[in-house]
């Protein structure tokens, strides 16, 4: 299910459509109703020649309860006159809505987050559903780390999926390039580019999206592929290493670091050697989600 039908979940549908997945069925939900019923009719007119066949329909929080995965991406904008803090609250009653809806259901599968700011609204997630923290996942800085390889893949001539590399911490202004351990075929990264390279590529990866927004008002094209490729992850127990936002238990708080994802979720997160720069830089990008969760409980 995809609760939200606007262009990041109608993103999601299309790349659904147009990828080999196991998804059986797919249930849109919208408050409004019209919207979701254009999109199916128009993502229909898609299967017959795309390459997988499913199911795809309207519906409402009560088909949640036979959905092994509900997708969140509705959220409301930023009018004028309103502060950060006004949509941080906003958005998080919505979620709360949505949620206690699809939990009274009977839902027991996996929550994705997409909807933004996505690491708190994660965290806030497995609060109001009360499911294990491995069953609610934000995608983090999946997307992030693939700008991350596609701009070193560029540079280096190979493919983006040769390279292995990750932004981690939170999505958004503070995240941050894992450069220790990033390499291209056993390769390290930091051997292979200096260090004005890498601050430019990944000054890219953190800020691309402000040019996109600039240039065409939103992103959603790419969070799409991103989110289709953790539910396929989870959907065929692929148990790739994606850096999804998951709870940091010490931290108790949500942020993109690596974990291996299967289909019961989470399966466990990663136990990274970071140097002492990139410590410092992860507790600085955890302090700020910290104090954004800190304002809405306020």
């Amino acid at each position: 299910m995809i609760v939200g039908t606007g262009n990041v979940g109608a993103s999601i549908a299309f790349a659904m459509l147009n990828q080999r997945t196991p998804v059986e069925e797919l249930i849109l939900t919208d408050i409004d109703t019209a919207d979701a019923e254009g999109e199916v009719l128009d993502l229909s007119d898609a299967l017959a020649v795309a390459p997988s066949w499913l199911k795809i329909r309207v519906g409402d929080y009560h088909d949640a309860a036979n959905c092994d995965i509900c997708i969140l991406t509705a959220g409301a904008n930023q009018k004028p006159g309103e502060t950060r803090i006004d949509l941080l609250q906003k958005n998080a009653r919505i979620t709360n809505e949505i949620v206690d809806q699809i939990m009274a259901s009977g839902f027991d599968g996996i929550f994705i987050v997409v909807a933004n700011p996505m690491d708190t609204l994660s965290y806030l997630t497995w609060q109001y559903s009360g499911l294990p923290s491995e069953r609610v996942i934000g995608t983090g800085t999946v997307l992030d780390s693939a700008r991350l390889r596609l701009q070193i893949a560029r540079e280096l001539d190979v493919h983006p999926k040769s390279v292995h590399a990750y932004q981690i911490g939170e999505h958004g202004d503070s995240e941050f390039s894992l450069w220790s351990s990033a390499n291209v075929g056993g390769e390290p990264l930091t051997q292979l580019l200096s260090q004005s390279k890498r601050n430019e590529i990944e000054d890219f990866a953190r800020t691309e999206a402000y040019e996109i927004i600039e240039k065409k008002g939103a992103t959603h094209y790419g969070i799409g592929a991103c989110t289709v490729h953790i539910i396929n992850c989870i959907l065929g127990d692929e148990r790739r290493i994606l850096p999804v936002s998951t709870l940091d238990d010490c931290n108790d708080v949500y942020y993109g670091f690596p974990a291996v994802i299967g289909k019961s979720g989470v399966i466990r997160r990663l136990e990274l050697k970071l140097t002492e720069e990139e410590g410092i830089k992860l507790q600085q990008s955890i302090n700020i989600i910290k104090n954004t969760l800190k304002s809405i409980k306020e």
